[in-house]
């Protein structure tokens, strides 16, 4: 279906057309009739499906044409983080060229003074507020923010935000909300707190499920069964030989990226870090250098796994195995955009790591190429004899002639398409 099948305005219709983008995807198709007339919705669909525009080209629509204060807020989006929100509110901007729809993303890591540039959007009333939870509730505990006038609360990546322990931060929102008004609730996942959460918020809600979709199949998947203690001397080979620009690491614990990161860095290895402690300055630096190929290596937790915009990754490496198969897409989904190749390694010890693994197996219906170890490195012992002193997984080492089953050289630097300018479709 095309964006002008649909029953939006010709303002909003010019500026997508402006935008490159015709063509609805599945979750916009699906998700912009229902909150055209009105419903509360509950919509399940991976990153990079469009989740974005689904909600609010439809807001934007509504407020402009519709009975809405012009000195108040009238929506509030919620993001997980500064990052993501940043990307809403750069979308929001293209969306709303033509329209007289104002927006301000409201979210942590500043000084003082970006404090007090919040607090005076916040009073003056945009019409669209997208915020990272923390940090929009420490606005409301000031007692100056009025949201008794919103009529669209919006949850983007809700699964998300309750991973990382949101949930009580946006039922203490939810009491500053309106009664009467209309929610719309997008996450990748439905795991029972979601159920819960929507069942509190949501009135009847109208349901949209996409199905989460395979892998690129440009993407060359593949593992290797190592031991936990084997793990960081891999990355170091991997990063040493396969030779991939822009390579994204993930691991399960910021302590763990802490660690990493510092190890790396004693080998000479140009990498930078990227989790929840470090302040919103010091994130844009990282991502400015990874940008500009300064670092060659990222190392960081799921906090760069959705929705945030960084363009022509060639390599991503599972660390630790993600949690479910979703996540497991949402990683290796940042490679092998645009059409252009990508590689995606998982390294995986023994135990509920090959359990979790062979479930991501399962959900792809295809077995993962098991990469044989660099020569000099002890196989992982295996469950049926562990007692075998000869595979000891934690011994150090030293590798001899590396054996590399990767393509090498930088990839092509994919082409820009005006279908998908971020990470996520708008």
């Amino acid at each position: 279906m095309r964006f002008d099948e649909l029953d939006l305005s010709d303002d909003l219709l010019d500026a997508l057309y402006d935008m490159h983008f015709d063509q609805c995807t599945p979750i916009q198709e699906q998700s912009i009739p229902l909150a055209l007339e009105g419903r509360d919705l509950i919509a399940v669909a991976q990153t990079g499906t469009g989740k974005t525009a689904a909600y609010l080209l439809p807001v934007i629509d509504m407020i402009t044409y519709g009975d809405y204060p012009t000195d108040a807020i009238n929506c509030v989006v919620m993001a997980p983080t500064r990052e993501l929100a940043q990307q809403i509110d750069r979308q929001m901007e293209g969306f709303a060229y033509y329209m007289p729809v104002s927006s301000m993303a409201v979210y942590g890591g500043a000084g003082g003074e970006e404090f007090g540039r919040q607090q005076r959007g916040l009073k003056s009333g945009a019409d669209v507020i997208i915020a990272t939870p923390g940090r929009l509730l420490a606005h409301l505990n000031t007692g100056i923010v009025d949201l008794s006038k919103v009529s669209f609360f919006i949850l983007d990546e809700a699964d998300r935000m309750l991973d990382m322990g949101f949930y009580d931060d946006i039922m203490q929102i939810v009491k500053h909300l309106p009664k009467e008004r209309q929610t719309l609730m997008f996450s990748a996942t439905m795991p029972p707190k979601i159920k819960m959460m929507a069942k509190a918020i949501l009135k009847d809600p109208a349901e949209v499920k996409i199905a989460v979709s395979r892998p690129a199949e440009k993407i060359e998947q593949s593992a290797y069964i190592c031991g936990e203690g084997q793990k960081s001397d891999l990355l170091e080979y991997l990063l040493r030989t396969v030779r991939q620009h822009r390579v994204i690491v993930f691991s399960a614990s910021k302590l763990k990226v802490k660690d990493l990161a510092r190890t790396l860095r004693r080998h000479n290895l140009k990498v930078g870090e990227m989790h929840s402690d470090l302040e919103q300055q010091r994130r844009d630096e990282v991502m400015l250098d990874f940008k500009a190929g300064r670092i060659d290596a990222l190392i960081a937790t799921d906090i760069v796994s959705r929705g945030i915009d960084i363009e022509d990754i060639s390599m991503v490496v599972n660390y630790d195995v993600p949690r479910c198969a979703e996540d497991y897409v949402h990683r290796i989904g940042r490679t092998a955009r645009a059409n252009a190749g990508g590689i995606a390694i998982t390294l995986v010890a023994g135990g509920k790591e090959q359990q979790k693994f062979k479930q991501i197996e399962r959900f792809l219906k295809k077995e993962i190429l098991k990469n044989p170890l660099p020569e000099g490195m002890c196989e992982t012992p295996s469950r049926s004899n562990p007692g075998n002193a000869k595979n000891n997984p934690g011994s150090k080492k030293r590798y001899g002639k590396p054996r590399n089953n990767h393509r090498k050289g930088a990839k092509d630097k994919p082409a820009k398409t005006s279908q998908q300018p971020a990470a996520e479709r708008p």
